[in-house]
């Protein structure tokens, strides 16, 4: 449909030209008639091109105001297939015979400025349904079912209660279920938005959708089907999807009153000057038709198309994505803004924010034993270590021995030393007195993770791991504070590591440990309050509660899934950028209204001028050709007070 919009606008546009070239009013601009080719009398050129602009480009106008009278209800296709009829066909009478002034083009101009707006408005309108599908997509086709001892790949579908299923390093668990036998360590971001792996034993649950980092497992299915997590969260994205209001339409609900308006301002018009005038039919009638084409909506139909594709160009080139223009309307509103905090206040990843070396060691050997010790290791954790002894140019050699034991650390031979990395309970295990308790604590206080690092059974010292408040966190929760919007924390995070991090940022409330189901609820509950909610996040696990949301935001390293759900995507991963596009949207809907207001007091002025009210007192009478031509700048007057928006500025 939208393609089709864009050939019907573009060859309206390409014979359009021709028509006002050659019409009364192209005469009037460039003060001298011009001979049409191929010695074409000028009315058979503006009939011939105007009726394939008219009955093929107008066509979805004239249809749909059809269907609408079907209805008995008036919409602002009613109006523009009012004014595109009238004129056509009142120049049609005048081209077989009917005394008077034809007016082609405004018909041409009307159809083709109409159609301009409506395919931009339409492209940013359909959005695709792609989020449904990225979601479905994280399951994977088949299942390595056992059976009798022999594992076989099996469609998804053929997977059944009960069932022992297989997961080897790197596979993606299939459905939901139960570990039997086998460990390993599970990448569930997609389900809590934490980047750390969690780790599975016999006994522990696993959902369809994540994916197995290290180990292998077998587990038995608990949920298949529709009743897995991953089902469920598409079930309600797809409910969020469907239930979300469309945006309401200041020029939808001004174009069904302007119906009404226009025909009887022409109906008045004939009456008037048939009843006092001395002019003659032709007189009243040109008068009548003037007034009802010049309250055609050329610049109603544009106020709102126009302002947003300017605005939604202004925040590409900052960085700021707007899906559509519901998107960008609902923005404008927003009072309340919910952040998710792995990925978006932080930076989604773990990295060393702490060294604590023991009395007499030093905080470099400390982490080049550490991070030898993890290099072999494929844990989060240890990339964390790892990456920061590369920052520090630090030589990392690779140990000559190796063992990792399972939720508590590694052990290593490195230079031939003795070094153990992970938690108290590896210290404890080897018999290595857990010095630092204290320091351990307050790390952990701060929402980190201390990892003890022990040389030749002594403890060297502590080294702190975490993710990242985002640099641009602070400055992004303190500009919407600034702008007077409340700003809340939601996040399946423990609420230890959420205060924390609200702490450290000065988030009004806090949410913490709550699943994705959960998130959709909360934002929900803000909106029965009369809330106006933009939800901000980048997981699988936020899709829920981005669809539920008055606008969604998704920061634009997030997944496909947050990104194809929300209606707002900021492309620099800088959560400041929020207060940027709130700030744009309100921008723009002042610029809606102002060209709302400015076709309006257009209409409310040429439409008396085109009924010829000043003509017995002044001699002041619009003409056809000038009407069409009072239409032009009013679109053009709406065009030009779009493009006054500033650009909008990207937070650093």
């Amino acid at each position: 449909m939208t393609k089709d919009m864009l050939r019907r606008f573009i060859g309206s546009a390409i014979l359009t030209v021709p028509i006002v070239l050659y019409s009364p009013l192209g005469t009037s601009l460039f003060g001298r008639e011009l001979a049409p080719p191929f010695g074409l009398p000028p009315k058979l050129l503006g009939f011939v091109l105007t009726s394939i602009v008219v009955w093929w480009g107008g066509w979805p106008f004239v249809s749909s105001a059809w269907r609408s009278l079907r209805r008995g209800d008036l919409t602002m296709m009613t109006l523009i297939a009012t004014g595109i009829l009238v004129s056509y066909l009142y120049s049609v009478a005048v081209t077989f015979g009917l005394p008077g002034e034809m007016f082609y083009d405004a018909a041409a101009m009307l159809t083709a400025f109409s159609l301009l707006g409506h395919w931009l408005e339409m492209r940013s309108r359909f959005a695709t349904g792609r989020a449904v599908e990225a979601l479905l997509n994280l399951a994977p086709p088949t299942a390595r079912r056992v059976r009798d001892g022999r594992e076989e790949d099996v469609p998804l579908d053929a997977v059944a209660l009960g069932d022992i299923l297989a997961v080897r390093p790197g596979d993606t668990v299939p459905v939901d279920g139960v570990v039997t036998e086998g460990s390993s360590y599970v990448d569930e971001s997609m389900l809590t938005g934490e980047p750390i792996p969690v780790a599975k034993r016999p006994g522990d649950e696993v959902v369809g959708g994540t994916r197995n980092q290290q180990g292998a497992f077998r587990f038995r299915a608990t949920k298949v089907g529709a009743d897995t997590a991953l089902a469920r969260i598409v079930a309600m994205v797809r409910e969020a999807q469907s239930s979300k209001a469309p945006a309401q339409r200041l020029a939808d609900v001004a174009g069904k009153y302007l119906v009404i308006v226009a025909l009887a301002a022409g109906v008045v018009t004939f009456a008037a000057w048939l009843a006092v005038g001395h002019h003659g039919v032709s007189f009243a009638l040109s008068a009548a038709v003037a007034a009802v084409v010049i309250a055609c909506p050329d610049a109603l139909a544009l106020a709102t198309p126009t302002a947003i594709t300017v605005g939604v160009g202004r925040a590409a080139r900052a960085g700021v994505l707007f899906r559509n223009a519901a998107a960008l309307e609902a923005a404008a509103r927003v009072d309340t803004v919910v952040f998710d905090k792995t990925g978006t206040l932080t930076e989604g990843r773990p990295s060393v924010t702490d060294i604590v070396p023991a009395a007499g060691a030093g905080e470099a050997e400390l982490l080049r034993l550490a991070a030898a010790a993890d290099a072999q290791s494929e844990h989060p954790l240890a990339t964390a270590l790892v990456a920061a002894a590369k920052q520090r140019a630090l030589v990392v050699d690779a140990p000559s021995q190796f063992e990792a034991v399972p939720g508590q650390g590694v052990k290593a031979v490195v230079g031939g030393r003795s070094v153990l990395v992970g938690n108290r309970a590896l210290l404890g295990r080897t018999g290595v007195p857990p010095d630092l308790d204290r320091e351990a604590e307050r790390l952990r206080a701060a929402a980190k993770t201390a990892l003890y690092v022990a040389v030749d059974d002594q403890t060297l010292g502590l080294i702190a791991v975490a993710d990242r408040i985002r640099p641009t966190a602070h400055a992004a929760v303190r500009t919407l504070h600034d702008r007077g919007i409340r700003v809340m924390l939601l996040t399946g995070d423990s609420r230890a590591t959420a205060a924390a991090v609200a702490r450290t940022l000065g988030i009004d409330e806090v949410r913490a440990e709550v699943l994705p189901s959960d998130k959709a609820a909360e934002v929900r509950r803000l909106e029965q309050q009369g809330h106006r909610v933009a939800m901000v996040g980048d997981g699988v696990n936020d899709a829920p509660a981005l669809a539920a949301a008055t606008v969604g935001v998704a920061i634009g390293a997030g997944t496909d899934v947050a990104i194809e759900t929300a209606g707002v995507i900021l492309m620099k991963d800088n959560p400041a950028d929020v207060s940027a596009a709130l700030v744009l949207a309100g921008r723009v809907r002042r610029k809606i209204k102002q060209n709302l207001f400015w076709a309006a007091i257009y209409n409310m002025i040429a439409i008396p001028l085109a009924a010829g009210v000043l003509y017995p007192a002044l001699g002041i009478l619009l003409k056809p050709a000038w009407a069409a031509l009072a239409m032009s700048a009013s679109t053009v007057t709406v065009t030009f007070n779009a493009l006054l928006l500033p650009p909008l500025k990207s937070a650093p």
